[in-house]
């Protein structure tokens, strides 16, 4: 099977110390851990990639139509205004789950809209860095049942 494309837009890079009482302290190479785990304990191969550029994330969606069976994507800010990164979104035929760290519901009103959500086949957020765990548990179960 293909892998599962895991990607981090804007800023994540920073994770563990940008505002970690929003974010929590974890870093993204601490996050990368985790999800290859249990990728690794469900059966499946993971791509863990960060991008703080909105083209580059466009560039790896593309990639994942031939080479990755879903995508888990945290667009952090490019969620409220890339349609680019929605359109690369609607080119890829896989499962698609969005996840985000904070709640973006309890936060600013310009973070409640996401293009994203327009394409993703779930969407969760509020769960910290666990939201990542769970977005790979429910790719699994999608593509058990076929897609």
């Amino acid at each position: 099977m293909k892998p599962i494309f895991v990607l981090n837009g804007p800023n994540l890079n920073l994770l563990g110390l940008r505002q970690p009482e929003i974010y929590g302290a974890e870093t993204l190479a601490d996050v990368a851990a985790r999800c290859a785990a249990l990728a690794d304990d469900l059966g499946l191969g993971i791509d863990f990639r960060q991008s703080n550029h909105e083209g580059a994330l466009v560039e790896m969606i593309h990639e994942a139509r031939d080479a990755a069976s879903a995508i888990v994507i945290n667009p952090a800010a490019y969620t409220h205004t890339s349609v680019a990164i929605l359109d690369a979104l609607h080119a890829f035929e896989g499962p698609v789950i969005e996840v985000h760290i904070s709640n973006v519901h309890k936060r600013e009103s310009f973070r409640h809209h996401s293009y994203v959500s327009l394409r993703a086949d779930g969407v969760i957020a509020g769960c910290g860095t666990d939201g990542y765990l769970l977005a790979l548990r429910r790719v699994a179960t999608l593509l058990a049942k076929g897609g």
